[in-house]
């Protein structure tokens, strides 16, 4: 029997590669290639494992793929829909890194409201008197409104509540407000609501056409002067032009950004210019115990395909009796 072929197409842990390869899976790698050749490469695949892009020329080109499993959660760098119209399955990773977005998220908090980059800066030149003029701040006491309110919503919801005190507000289309209320939170009814009475607003919502610039220059403008804005989830949640001129203007106080509109973000950003800033690579999710578990799970999920299992984690479980069929059997060890 021929071996199955999964392509991926930037490094992960390698207990995700140990498992497919224990399975018999054939393992290829697509690390350092460009975009071309990557979609080259694709042509001879029957599974791809990616944390980058998946665009509907790397689709078209894949005759033989029968499943994509995004290293991650969000799947917006995915043409999902192109995908699906091939009867090729789309599988994520929730819940892997939740817990590690959820610290980063708090993590950026606690370094914006201390002052820790100022600090840091300011011991290393010399500035001792830095503990007599920096104004930092406690959370223990502040508001904080959540945007959305899922697993790392709920998470970070729980973190700012029992291990921080603070106060917090939610604002969820989606999440019942019994279940805000359980959580210890306050739903509120309206985003604009929301704003106007936090002192750090933290955003966990998915990237999709009606949640495109949650953030934009009218919801900036109802945010005060000492709010510090948070964003862990995806780039295109929030307007960054609109946010330069806040932050540049301090009609905010400050921002903690881990993901941008544009990744990686260009050398010349003028967010990067801006001294109440505090950016990351889109690192929250990337601890070694979060890319362990996400790994592992895409390549079970992939093992699951091709031993004709339904996997964990299907973005459409109505295409699974319609999935693209390959033209031999694959026989993987148990």
């Amino acid at each position: 029997m021929k071996q199955p072929i999964c392509l991926i197409t930037h490094p992960i842990h390698k207990d995700g590669i140990a498992r497919l390869t224990d399975a018999g899976v054939e393992v290829r790698y697509a690390y350092d290639c460009d975009e071309k050749a990557r979609v080259k490469a694709l042509s001879s695949a029957n599974a791809v494992l990616t944390r980058g892009s998946i665009k509907s020329d790397g689709i078209d080109c894949a005759k033989n793929l029968v499943v994509i499993a995004n290293h991650g959660s969000g799947t917006d760098k995915i043409d999902v829909t192109h995908a699906h119209e091939k009867g090729i399955l789309v599988v994520y990773t929730p819940n892997c890194n939740t817990r590690s977005v959820a610290e980063h998220t708090l993590l950026l908090m606690l370094a914006l409201s201390h002052k820790l980059l100022s600090a840091d800066m300011a011991v290393r030149r010399g500035d001792w008197d830095f503990r007599l003029t920096g104004i930092t701040h406690s959370l223990y006491g502040k508001s904080l409104a959540i945007i959305g309110f899922g697993d790392i919503g709920r998470q970070v919801c729980n973190m700012a509540i029992h291990g921080f005190g603070m106060r917090v507000s939610v604002w969820s289309p989606h999440a019942a407000a019994a279940e805000i209320i359980a959580a210890g939170a306050v739903p509120i009814g309206s985003l604009a609501e929301l704003l106007e009475n936090a002192d750090v607003i933290s955003l966990h919502r998915p990237l999709r056409p009606d949640t495109f610039h949650t953030i934009d220059s009218a919801a900036l403008r109802l945010m005060k002067p000492t709010a510090l804005l948070i964003n862990t989830s995806r780039g295109g949640l929030i307007d960054e032009d609109a946010l330069y001129q806040a932050l540049r203007e301090n009609r905010i106080a400050a921002a903690g950004l881990d993901v941008f509109e544009t990744e990686p973000l260009p050398p010349r950003s003028r967010l990067a210019a801006l001294p109440n800033t505090i950016l990351t690579p889109h690192i929250a999710g990337s601890t070694q115990d979060a890319l362990q578990k996400t790994a592992i799970s895409c390549a079970e999920q992939i093992i699951a395909v091709f031993r004709n299992i339904k996997p964990a984690h299907l973005l459409e479980n109505d295409l699974w009796p319609l999935r693209r069929k390959i033209n031999y059997k694959f026989l993987l060890k148990e």
